[in-house]
C-alpha cells in the first residue's frame, strides 16, 4: 500500500522523485486543487470514500497512511 501511495503522490503531483517524507510543506505543488486530485486517485485505487474531516487531516504521506489503515487498507 505504501509503495502505491508514493506512486500516487509523484504522478499527481508531477514529482520526479517522492519519499515517506512528502507533506504539503515539502511539495510545493500540494495546493488545494492537488489535494482534490489525491483524493479521486486514492478513492479511486483503494475503492473507498474519504470524509470531509479525513480529506482535511491529509496533509503528508504519514497521514494518508493512518487514514487508509483507519479504513481497513493494510500495507502489503
Amino acid at each position: 500500500m505504501e509503495e502505491k501511495v508514493l506512486e500516487i503522490l509523484k504522478n499527481v503531483f508531477e514529482l520526479d522523485t517522492v519519499d515517506t517524507t512528502c507533506s504539503q510543506q515539502t511539495c510545493e505543488k500540494w495546493d488545494s486543487m492537488g489535494q482534490l486530485n489525491l483524493v479521486v486517485e486514492l478513492e479511486s485505487e483503494f475503492d473507498i470514500s474519504l470524509e470531509p474531516e479525513e480529506i482535511g487531516e491529509m496533509t503528508s504521506f504519514q497521514d494518508i497512511i493512518r487514514i487508509l489503515n483507519d479504513k481497513g487498507i493494510k500495507n502489503e
